[in-house]
């Protein structure tokens, strides 16, 4: 929410497929199957998941040998760290890699269900997240729920590029200053 907020013209985006899906000012709540129709909703997830992963780090592996890797020796029984904050903002990877573009995953396969090892906000193999597709139902329902439910604005007349956007890190990012924003009726 915080991202868009920050960028009312991806929220309003968002908001009109969501229109489009469910009906502008209709009662009806979203639903998972609902889901597969909102290709933009999708990609505000995908695009909020790669700037701010809910874990910078993935949990740690042990190398089963010696191996070299980017001209690197790691030897066996190495403890081995993902930092999948810095992956998300790595310019070799993601062009403009410090800015919110959803419009990045509307044409691409990339998924965050621990295939594509550019985007592992969850990570991969046997230690991924076991929670992770329950957060991908719940977060895509819960964000078009308030964004199909509300309009929104921020606390105190606040400007959109003055939004504190620093995080402070530990097993989990968390905002330093929390978010302050008001509903408005749709």
């Amino acid at each position: 929410m915080t991202e868009l907020l920050r960028h009312p013209e991806k929220m309003t985006q968002a908001q009109t497929e969501i229109d489009k899906v469910l009906g502008k000012g209709e009662a009806r709540s979203i639903e998972e199957s609902d889901i597969s129709n909102l290709p933009y909703t999708q990609a505000i997830v995908k695009e909020t998941l790669r700037l701010h992963p809910p874990a910078p780090f993935l949990i740690p592996h042990k190398t089963e040998s010696d191996i070299h890797v980017c001209g690197y020796h790691v030897p066996k029984n190495a403890q081995v760290w993902v930092n999948v904050w810095s992956v998300g903002r790595d310019s070799g990877i993601w062009v403009n890699p410090e800015l919110f573009m959803p419009e990045r995953f509307l044409e691409s396969e990339i998924d965050f269900k621990g295939r594509n090892f550019e985007l592992l906000p969850f990570g991969t193999g046997r230690r991924m997240c076991p929670g992770m597709p329950l957060a991908h139902r719940m977060v895509h329902l819960m964000l078009a729920t308030l964004l199909h439910s509300f309009n929104w604005k921020l606390d105190h007349g606040l400007d959109p590029e003055d939004v504190d956007m620093e995080e402070k890190f530990g097993m989990t990012l968390q905002k330093v200053q929390p978010l302050l924003a008001i509903p408005l009726p749709r």
